[in-house]
């Protein structure tokens, strides 16, 4: 797996912290190897030994992400966030945790519903602290909103509300747009768009 740019940088700043420890060093290497679940084991025991390293969090909540371990993320990147409340990338990532969660049926409809609003609020705070990250974020966004527009609109279930579901599938075409806009020959876009607009003509029936 290649890491982007950003994550490499994450990653190469926190070699000059002080507070560097062996543990961190190790799940770096691991991180950086792709090796997530060793990656977990080091850093864990980085962030008990130093529970001010932001970069260390970032890691780690991005490691327990890709073992599908997305409540840890979750907590790493939320403690990632409290020490540096400025890093668009970690409410991202902690956005797509979320957003995972909030798919997972076998959970209750109202955790799901937390789950869900979660990562829409974290993808608006990434956008707000990161213009250059919007057009990630607004992808990742408008997916989001139609998560939560199916969820809201998902029949005979205690949590339906036309209003709000159809409120966001509307919200989720908007952002897609702006990202499609961008870049017109992005066909992967033109179908979440469809998507989101098949939903829609749906839950207003036309369709």
């Amino acid at each position: 797996m290649r890491l982007s740019a950003i994550i490499s940088l994450i990653i190469f700043s926190s070699l000059e912290s002080s507070a560097q420890n062996a543990y961190v060093k190790l799940g770096q290497q691991a991180f950086m190897d792709g090796n997530f679940k060793s990656a977990v084991m080091q850093l864990e025991k980085a962030c008990l030994i130093d529970s001010t390293n932001s970069n260390a969090y970032w890691m780690l909540g991005y490691s327990y992400y890709h073992s599908e371990n997305y409540r840890k993320s979750i907590a790493a990147y939320s403690k990632a966030i409290y020490i540096n409340p400025v890093d668009a990338t970690a409410y991202y990532y902690r956005a797509r945790a979320k957003g995972y969660l909030g798919k997972d049926a076998t959970l209750p409809p109202q955790e799901r519903e937390k789950y869900l609003l979660g990562a829409i609020f974290d993808l608006t705070k990434a956008i707000a602290i990161d213009p250059s990250e919007q057009l990630k974020c607004y992808q990742t966004r408008g997916i989001a909103y139609r998560e939560y527009g199916i969820f809201k609109l998902q029949p005979n279930a205690r949590t339906y509300d036309k209003v709000r579901g159809t409120n966001s599938l509307k919200a989720s075409i908007t952002d897609l747009e702006k990202v499609l806009n961008s870049n017109p020959g992005r066909s992967d876009i033109s179908s979440l768009i469809d998507l989101s607009r098949e939903k829609l003509a749906s839950a207003v029936g036309h369709h």
